[in-house]
C-alpha cells in the first residue's frame, strides 16, 4: 500500500470521528485529569517517603497524606474506567455509523450488484472490518492526544526540579515514536493483506456450505476441502504476519522505554554519590526531588509505550477501511429513488419507452424495449435463456440503473418513492425465499400489522393451510434459512399466501412452478388465478402451455423485444413459433 493511500485513509478514518467528538473529548479528558492526578499521586508518595526515611517523622503525623494519596488512587481508578466507558462508545457510534453507509450503498446499489460477489465477503465486509475500527476509535485516538498531553504535563513539574532530568526525557522521548513508525511501516499492508485473506476464506466457506449436498454427490467435499485448507493456510499465514510485527512493535517500545528510564536512574544514582553535579539549579538533590522524578520517569514514557500498543490498532482500521472505502467510492451507477408518490396505486399501468437496462456497472443488459402494460392486463414475458427477462425485471423493480423512459401510472419510475411503488407489488419468485423465522412472520413479511384471520384467510387461498395444520406448532412452526424444513412446493405456497397478503396491484410472478412437482403446481397456479384477477400482471414464464390464458405476451431474445401481440397472433410465426413447436417435439418425444 503506498504511502498516500495509507494517509487518505487515516484522513477518512479521522473524519468518521468527528460523528463522536464529545465521548473522544470525555475521554481525552479523562485522561489528562490521570495525568493531573499521576502528578498529585508521585508528589505525595515522594513526600510520604521523604519524610519518614530523611526526616523520621513520626507515620501517624502524616494519616492525612495517607487518606489523600489513597483517595488520589481511586480517582485515578475511577478516571480510567470512564475513559473505557467513553472511549467505548465513541467507537462504538462510529461503528454504527460506517455500518450504515455500507448497508445504505448497498441498498442503493441493489440486489443484482450484491449477487456478483459471495455472500461471506459482505458479512466479512459488514462485521469482522467494521468491529476491527474499534480500537482505532476507541484507544488510538484518544492516546494520540494524551501522549502529547501527559508528557506536556509530567515535563512543566520535572524541569522546576531538575533540569538534566526533563532534558534527558526531552531528548529521549521522540526516540520511542520513531522507532514505532519504522516498525509499523508495513503493518498496515500486513492487516490490508490479512483482510483480503479473511474475505476470500469467508466467501468461500459460506458458498461451499451452502452446496454441500451438490459437492458430495459429485464427490467434490475431500477437493474442496483440500481449497478451504489452503485458504486457511493462506489467513493463518497473514495474520501471523500481523502478531509478529504487533509483537516486534511492543518489544521495541519497550527496549526503548526501559533505557530511558534507566538513564533517569543512572543520573540520579551518580548525582547522590556526588559525581554528578549538574541539572540541580545550585541546590542539593533531595530524596523528595528524586523518588518524585523516578516515580514519574516511566510514567513519562507510558502514554507513548500505550500509543505504541494500539499502534497496530491503527494499522488494522486502516487495512480495514480499504475495501470499505474502495467500496463505497465504488463507479456504479445506482437506481436513483425519487420522492413522488405513486399516483391511483389501486391500478398500476406501466409504459416502457426506448428502456435500455444497465447493469450497476454501466454496461448494458438489455434494450432498447418500446411498450405498455395496460391497468389490470395480464402480460407473459417469454423468451430464451439469456433473453434479458430478468434484467427487464429487475430494472422494473428498482434494483437496476436504465436509459429511457419506465413511467407507473404517468409518472417516471426514478422520480417515484421507491418503497412505496415496492408497496403495489406483490411478487413471486421462482426460489422461494424463507427468512429465519416462523411460518407466520414470513406470510406477514410484507404486511406485519395483519390480523389473524387474515393470515389464516390468505393461507387457505394458498391452500397452504393444509400442512401448517398439520404441524405441531401450525403457524409458529420455525423456519430455518433458505425454506430449511419446508419442501419447495410448501416454500412456494407460503410465498403465495405472503404476495396476497400484501394486496399489491402489480403481481410480478418469476416462474413460480419452475420448481414444483405436478400437484404442488396445480395448486399454485389456481391460487394465482384467483389472487391475480382484477390486478396488472407480468408473468415470466418457460411454460408455453400456459400462454393462451394471458391477455398478451412478449417475446425477448437477445435483450431485444422480437415479438408483441395476443397469443394466437404471434404464436403462427417467428420466435414464439419456434419455441412452441420445439415444446410440441419433447412433448412427442416423452
Amino acid at each position: 500500500m503506498d504511502k498516500q493511500l495509507q494517509r487518505d485513509l487515516t484522513k477518512w478514518l479521522k473524519s468518521q470521528s468527528k460523528l463522536a467528538k464529545r465521548w473522544l473529548l470525555l475521554s481525552v479528558g479523562l485522561g489528562f485529569m490521570s495525568g493531573l492526578l499521576l502528578v498529585g499521586q508521585a508528589a505525595l508518595l515522594a513526600s510520604i517517603l521523604h519524610q519518614l526515611i530523611i526526616e523520621h517523622v513520626d507515620k501517624y503525623s502524616l494519616i492525612n497524606q495517607f487518606v489523600g494519596l489513597f483517595i488520589i488512587i481511586g480517582l485515578r481508578a475511577l478516571c480510567s474506567w470512564g475513559r473505557e466507558i467513553f472511549g467505548y462508545r465513541c467507537g462504538e457510534q462510529i461503528r454504527l455509523h460506517i455500518r450504515q453507509l455500507i448497508l445504505n450503498r448497498l441498498q442503493s446499489l441493489g440486489p443484482a450488484y450484491i449477487k456478483g460477489k459471495p455472500a461471506g465477503t459482505w458479512a466479512s465486509l459488514v462485521l469482522e472490518q467494521v468491529e476491527e475500527m474499534q480500537d482505532f476509535f476507541a484507544r488510538y485516538l484518544p492516546q494520540m492526544s494524551l501522549s502529547v498531553l501527559i508528557p506536556v504535563v509530567i515535563l512543566f513539574a520535572v524541569f522546576p526540579l531538575n533540569w538534566a532530568a526533563g532534558l534527558i526525557f526531552l531528548l529521549t522521548a521522540p526516540l520511542v515514536p520513531l522507532f514505532m513508525a519504522l516498525v509499523g511501516l508495513g503493518a498496515a499492508d500486513a492487516n490490508r493483506r490479512n483482510f483480503k485473506a479473511l474475505q476470500r476464506l469467508s466467501g468461500h466457506f459460506y458458498d461451499r456450505l451452502q452446496g454441500l449436498s451438490t459437492l458430495r454427490l459429485f464427490d467434490r467435499a475431500e477437493a474442496e476441502a483440500e481449497n478451504l485448507h489452503a485458504a486457511s493456510h493462506v489467513l493463518r499465514k497473514r495474520t501471523m504476519e500481523v502478531l509478529r510485527l504487533a509483537f516486534l512493535s511492543s518489544a521495541v517500545l519497550e527496549f526503548f522505554s526501559a533505557i530511558s528510564v534507566a538513564i533517569v536512574a543512572v543520573y540520579f544514582g551518580f548525582a547522590f554519590i556526588g559525581e554528578l553535579n549538574f541539572g540541580n539549579y545550585g541546590i542539593p538533590i533531595s530524596l523528595f526531588t528524586g523518588l518524585f522524578i523516578l516515580v514519574l520517569a516511566p510514567e513519562f514514557y507510558q502514554p507513548l509505550r500505550d500509543l505504541g500498543t494500539f499502534y497496530h490498532a491503527k494499522a488494522q482500521a486502516i487495512g480495514a477501511a480499504e475495501s470499505i472505502v474502495e467500496f463505497l467510492n465504488i463507479e456504479a451507477d445506482e437506481m436513483t429513488d425519487g420522492s413522488k408518490a405513486l399516483a391511483n396505486p389501486e391500478k398500476i399501468q406501466i409504459s416502457v419507452t426506448d428502456l435500455e437496462v444497465l447493469s450497476p456497472e454501466g454496461q448494458k443488459l438489455a434494450g432498447p424495449l418500446t411498450f405498455d402494460i395496460n391497468a389490470n392486463e395480464h402480460v407473459a414475458l417469454v423468451g430464451p435463456s439469456g433473453a434479458g427477462k430478468t434484467s427487464l425485471l429487475n430494472a422494473l423493480l428498482g434494483f437496476l440503473p436504465y436509459h429511457g423512459s419506465i413511467k407507473v401510472n404517468g409518472i417516471e419510475l426514478k422520480e417515484l418513492n421507491h418503497s412505496e411503488w415496492r408497496q403495489a407489488i406483490s411478487w413471486v419468485g421462482q426460489n422461494p425465499l424463507l427468512v429465519h423465522g416462523t411460518i407466520y412472520d414470513n406470510i406477514t413479511l410484507g404486511n406485519p400489522l395483519a390480523e389473524q384471520a387474515q393470515v389464516t384467510q390468505v393461507a387457505k387461498e394458498a391452500y397452504a393451510d393444509e400442512f401448517i395444520n398439520r404441524l405441531e406448532k401450525g403457524y409458529q412452526h420455525h423456519v430455518g434459512d433458505r425454506s430449511g424444513g419446508l419442501s419447495v412446493g410448501q416454500a412456494q405456497r407460503i410465498a403465495v399466501a405472503r404476495a396476497m397478503l400484501q394486496q399489491g396491484a402489480f403481481w410480478i410472478l418469476d416462474e413460480p412452478t419452475a420448481s414444483l412437482d405436478a400437484n404442488s403446481e396445480r395448486l399454485v397456479l389456481e391460487s394465482l388465478d384467483r389472487a391475480v384477477q382484477q390486478h396488472t400482471t407480468l408473468m415470466v414464464s418457460h411454460r408455453l402451455d400456459q400462454l393462451h390464458a394471458m391477455d398478451r405476451v412478449l417475446v425477448m431474445e437477445n435483450g431485444k423485444l422480437v415479438q408483441n401481440g395476443a397469443f394466437t397472433e404471434i404464436s403462427q410465426y417467428g420466435l414464439l413459433a419456434d419455441m412452441l413447436s420445439h415444446t410440441d417435439k419433447r412433448d412427442l418425444d416423452a
